[in-house]
């Protein structure tokens, strides 16, 4: 599946089932909902701010070897900011399939895990999650009772996540069926991939939800030497005009949008704040109804509130 690209995403451990941590006034709560469907257990964390009223909700997809513990400077800053953001792990391309591999074996386990199988398994996982979500919100004993806006949810992902965050956008495959999910309204995919096997006109022509693209001027691809960044830029292309955004950042290399960013071998300062901003933004204009945040993403005013740089680029349509 060769127009599956994925991430070695940089943090894996996991915390005991069901508990919780505080970080200032949020709570990160780790859960495990079991899909009786399908017979799989779809790990959760949730980044969680008290609030008197219900809040949008926003997913993540994790990249290839990844887990619900990356981009945790994401789901503090979203929650910080009023929303309540729902980390996926996807077993079968998370972390576990690292375990008893040596060095020399890790990369050809990755290389196994993309496969047709993973790829439909993480958009049923997500479609399952918002199911479960939809449960606990009405589960008067339940963490979550009440706290869901579950009219305004977004989603996002990197890598192997953003090819997840991009079949359910509604991206054509020839590999897959739709994995369209209409309960999602706002879609960010972070190092997106262009396909291989037609078009990105024909695979991403027909998009009409808003979505934010991010990539880097060096966001290649650890092994798929055929993924670089100038085609990552193909899938912004190849969608129509109306409520669409790119983010590309000066010299940001894969890792760049993942992790703490401090593991990469070229960590730039203002990326993970740019990150941050821009895609508050752009969940403020587009699940909270924003106008004044959508007037600022379809101007210059973006480059400034998010602390841009030379060589930084900031496009809309």
């Amino acid at each position: 599946m060769k127009q599956i690209a994925f991430a070695l995403l940089l943090s894996f451990s996991c915390i005991a089932i069901g508990h919780g941590q505080q970080s200032g006034d949020i709570t990160t709560s780790n859960l495990e909902p079991l899909d009786s469907d399908r017979n799989r257990e779809v790990p959760v964390k949730i980044y969680l701010k008290p609030s008197p009223r219900p809040q949008p909700v926003i997913l993540f997809s994790h990249g290839l070897g990844g887990s619900r513990d990356a981009s945790p400077y994401l789901g503090q800053h979203w929650a910080e900011h009023g929303y309540i953001a729902v980390f996926v792990q996807h077993k079968g391309s998370d972390s576990s399939i690292r375990n008893g591999t040596g060095p020399g074996q890790r990369l050809m386990a990755l290389k196994q895990a993309i496969n047709l199988e993973n790829a439909s398994a993480r958009p049923a996982d997500i479609s399952f999650v918002i199911d479960q979500l939809e449960i606990w919100h009405g589960d008067a004993e339940h963490l979550l009772h009440g706290k869901l806006d579950l009219e305004h949810i977004g989603i996002a992902g990197h890598s192997y996540g953003a090819n997840t965050t991009q079949a359910i956008m509604g991206q054509v495959s020839r590999l897959m069926e739709p994995s369209v999910d209409p309960r999602i309204d706002a879609f960010l995919p972070m190092s997106p991939s262009a396909p291989q096997v037609m078009t990105p006109q024909k695979a991403f022509g027909k998009i009409t939800a808003p979505v934010l693209c991010m990539t880097g001027t060096r966001d290649g691809n650890p092994v798929q030497k055929s993924m670089t960044p100038e085609s990552r830029q193909l899938v912004y292309q190849g969608m129509p005009d109306g409520n669409k955004f790119q983010l590309v950042l000066k010299d940001a290399e894969h890792h760049a949008f993942a992790g703490s960013g401090k593991q990469s071998r070229l960590h730039i300062p203002h990326h993970h704040p740019a990150i941050s901003k821009l895609s508050t933004l752009f969940w403020d204009a587009y699940l909270r109804g924003n106008q004044e945040a959508k007037a600022k993403l379809q101007s210059d005013q973006a480059r400034e509130l998010a602390g841009l740089m030379e060589g930084d680029a900031w496009e809309w349509k």
